[in-house]
């Protein structure tokens, strides 16, 4: 068969590279200009910021095993214990020792994903035939093909405002957020029942805040801010902060990667950038007492974060129609929820 995935964050990644593997050909279709999805990595001249998953844990034997494939991409994370606490004694943030271990993608969380999808890339330097792939294209429309009714086809629209349609395909997998599958199927006018199935999936938004602290590093300044490396936090605006030059492979120049918490986000979602930078600075420095100004402030709005509830099931799968739905919505938000769907799903199309 021929099969069209759209979306190149792990879940399709996965099921792209399982499908090509089971002998199909693939065609991967992205947005973006990279891969990785919210395995995310932002490059600055201060160094790159983990702006989605922050790290990720094994549990699921298949994904243990094939991680051991990646080892060069793939290190310990290790976050001492921390406790936080306001002028009243209450606590604004912890991290207490995890109770398995913590893993990070090296140069940065992207590069575990880009590693897995070397093959669909430069299938000739693997020695795999079958591979396409798109960057830069999003899926406008899916529609039966023109030249064989049996098939898909998709409109496409690519960065430079272009159009192209690009057909053939037996079976379409649509490996993005719940929502924007809703409203890609809704324009295409197919399968009431498979938008049905995605409606009781809630998922949450997320500001991302980026700072870097590059006079941190000479040495005749003191060090600045916590001893700690990251935490979870309880503060109104932020549950997370990480010191990014603690993961290993990572530059050293001070960096922190600050993510708001699902409920002050979904409030703010359509806050001015400015306006939430500069009060997530504000958080920032109740927390840490890091009251400097940084030379690098950014911030980031994921409007699809983390799932509040997720589907129950490893991905949705209408054969007669030849449409499959995964992505990390359908188990939890976890890297490895991403990384389940996405085989699952290839292995029941295969």
């Amino acid at each position: 068969m021929h099969i069209a995935v759209v979306g190149a964050g792990m879940a399709g990644v996965v099921c792209a590279r399982t499908l090509l593997q089971a002998g199909h050909r693939v065609t991967l279709i992205e947005k973006s200009q990279g891969f990785g999805g919210r395995m995310a990595t932002r490059s600055t001249e201060f160094g790159g910021f983990d702006h989605g998953a922050q790290y990720f844990t094994v549990r699921d034997k298949r994904f243990a095993q094939v991680l051991l494939s990646a080892q060069d991409q793939v290190k310990a994370w290790s976050v001492s214990t921390v406790r936080v606490l306001d002028e009243l004694g209450h606590v604004l943030a912890s991290a207490p020792p995890p109770t398995e271990p913590h893993f990070v993608a090296v140069p940065g969380m992207s590069g575990l994903v880009n590693h897995w999808a070397q093959p669909l890339v430069y299938p000739e330097r693997h020695n795999v035939t079958g591979a396409t792939t798109l960057t830069g294209v999003r899926v406008t429309l899916i529609e039966r093909d023109a030249l064989n009714p049996e098939q898909w086809q998709l409109r496409a629209e690519g960065d430079d405002g272009g159009q192209q349609v690009v057909g053939g395909f037996d079976r379409v997998v649509l490996a993005m957020p719940h929502l924007q599958t809703h409203d890609l199927l809704l324009a295409s006018g197919h399968s009431p029942e498979l938008r049905q199935q995605l409606k009781p999936v809630q998922v949450a938004p997320c500001w991302t805040l980026m700072v870097a602290y590059p006079n941190a590093m000479q040495p005749n300044l003191p060090h600045i801010g916590p001893q700690w490396n990251a935490a979870r936090s309880t503060h109104h605006r932020i549950s997370w902060l990480a010191r990014e030059n603690s993961k290993p492979g990572r530059e050293r120049i001070e960096r922190w990667t600050i993510q708001a918490s699902p409920a002050w986000s979904a409030k703010h979602l359509e806050d001015d950038a400015e306006r939430v930078k500069a009060k997530l600075l504000k958080g920032f420095a109740e927390i840490t007492g890091i009251r400097v100004t940084p030379a690098h402030a950014v911030v980031h709005r994921w409007r699809f974060a983390q799932t509040q509830k997720p589907l129950g099931r490893p991905f949705i799968l209408d054969a007669e129609l030849g449409i499959g739905l995964c992505g990390d919505w359908c188990l939890g938000h976890r890297v490895e929820d991403a990384f389940v769907s996405g085989l699952e799903l290839a292995l029941a199309m295969a």
